[in-house]
């Protein structure tokens, strides 16, 4: 392709020119003083031109990360149906029978077949055509469990796996590969980073787009939710760039926020946000009556499971009886059963379906006298705390089963694209000229800041630094680009005459 056809024409310059270029002009003629040039006035286009520059350091230096988030999240999303695939023969019965055989007998043909380590819990089948899984905890595991796969109809012990709070080796793999990239506690900092700018990213896009003074298309739906057909070289990029993001952009925001929830540093600020607002997850009280209070809070981990030691020798006909008084107080579905670890403490049953509508009620049962001793239930949770689970639930492709999964993977597609797209338009606006040609477009013009009006400097100021606070590795993030900017203009600068 020839370098004119690559080229937008001069008239069809980008957004980013556009705006620089508005920021940049004068609101009125240049006067002179004694102290020689007065400076142009500060008005809101300075705003304009600060997004514009914001959103290029973004997408420049933000963007790789928002491209391993997309492509591992995308990954994620079909775990259910990847683990089906490569453990089906365990996660799944031959044959569906009458009626499923006592739990008992299933505790005990998993035992016979993994004597080794301490009985953590037994979760229930959540559809006819699934296995018993029985948990054993293993000093060597750590963290991590063994689970035996029971067929409930006949007892036969399917296979067992080491897993993490319910999650397989595989969707264990991929989890740690979207969350740190098996680098551990370091290597969550860059999926933090990336959600703590995403919502920046989108934001402002947003407000570019929308917000346009002198776009070539009309201001009507169409223009701004489809891309320009008509248009050429740089502006046909952009336009795809941007009607991609208004379509995922309420998908983006969402994901962003869902993620910072278990963040390291962004996380621990939205506990202090909960703690203030009293919109914690009610707990559940596990000591028995007479007994030291112990609570259970809401189940941990990322997927959802508990780790229980099971210190207390049980007798595996507790666990129907134990059932029975859960379904009794109407713990339906699949549930989760963990027996006490010590003899002042109660059972804790607790609902696990992620499907809407939920359910997520929890009871805990003394077993000697077939009663419920206490009970958290879904009704009581707070706001926050309710849109804190759900989030997260959605965020993992759980909470509208296939429909979840497909509408991430769309996102995370969408994501790529408008990334790849970013950057092409960053290409395309290189300067060409016949004796030299750059390998990359010049970034939009510094020092907009000094054009921005005075109330915005009042009021974002300490805007900014809360935000820096209450996410600190954008708050990191943003200091390292304004030092990169100070640097970059003092190499810059010309030598005084």
């Amino acid at each position: 392709m020839s370098s004119t056809q690559e080229q937008a024409p001069r008239d069809d310059r980008d957004e980013a020119a556009v705006a620089v270029a508005e920021a940049d002009a004068p609101a009125a003629p240049q006067t002179t003083s004694e102290s020689g040039p007065v400076q142009p006035g500060r008005s809101w286009k300075g705003v304009r031109a600060l997004l514009v520059r914001l959103h290029f350091y973004a997408g420049v230096f933000i963007a790789p990360f928002l491209l391993v988030a997309a492509l591992t999240g995308l990954a994620y999303t079909f775990t259910p149906q990847l683990d089906q695939l490569v453990y089906g023969d365990q996660l799944s019965v031959a044959k569906v029978g009458d009626e499923p055989r006592p739990l008992a007998e299933q505790i005990a043909a998993a035992r016979e077949a993994h004597p080794e380590g301490t009985l953590s819990s037994v979760i229930t089948p959540p559809d006819p055509e699934d296995t018993t899984r029985v948990v054993l905890s293993l000093p060597e595991l750590g963290e991590k469990q063994r689970t035996v796969f029971v067929d409930p109809y006949t007892t036969e012990v399917k296979g067992d796996l080491t897993t993490w709070f319910g999650s397989t080796p595989l969707t264990t793999w991929l989890d740690d590969l979207h969350r740190n990239l098996h680098l551990g506690e370091t290597g969550r900092l860059y999926s933090e980073l990336a959600a703590s700018w995403l919502w920046v990213i989108v934001a402002g896009g947003l407000v570019l787009w929308l917000g346009r003074a002198r776009g070539q298309r009309t201001k009507s739906a169409r223009g701004v939710l489809l891309p320009d057909p008509s248009a050429r070289g740089v502006r046909r990029t952009r336009s795809w760039h941007a009607a991609t993001g208004v379509w995922i952009a309420v998908g983006l925001l969402a994901l962003s926020a869902t993620g910072l929830t278990w963040s390291h540093y962004a996380g621990d600020r939205f506990g202090q946000l909960l703690d203030a607002a009293k919109g914690h997850a009610p707990e559940l009280v596990t000591s028995l009556p007479g007994g030291a209070e112990a609570t259970e809070g809401e189940h941990a981990g990322h997927a959802g499971h508990g780790t229980g030691q099971g210190a207390v020798s049980t007798d595996p006909a507790d666990f129907d009886a134990v059932l029975e008084v859960a379904r009794d107080a109407g713990l339906g579905g699949r549930v989760e059963l963990t027996p006490p670890t010590d003899d002042a403490s109660a059972w804790t049953v607790a609902q696990d379906d992620d499907l809407w509508p939920v359910h997520y009620d929890q009871v805990a049962v003394d077993a000697t006298k077939g009663e419920v001793t206490s009970e958290s239930r879904w009704a009581d949770y707070p706001a926050l705390a309710k849109l804190s689970k759900l989030g997260v639930q959605a965020h993992m492709g759980l909470l509208f089963g296939i429909v979840n999964q497909i509408l991430l993977a769309l996102i995370a597609i969408g994501l790529i694209c408008v990334i790849v797209w970013g950057y092409r338009m960053w290409w395309q606006r290189r300067p060409m000229r016949d004796d030299r040609t750059a390998a990359l477009g010049k970034a939009p013009a510094r020092g907009t800041w000094r054009q921005l009006p005075l109330p915005v400097l009042i009021i974002g100021i300490p805007a900014v630094a809360a935000l820096g606070w209450a996410l600190p590795l954008l708050g990191i993030s943003l200091l390292a680009f304004l030092f990169y900017d100070i640097v970059i203009g003092l190499y810059l600068r010309p030598p005084r005459a």
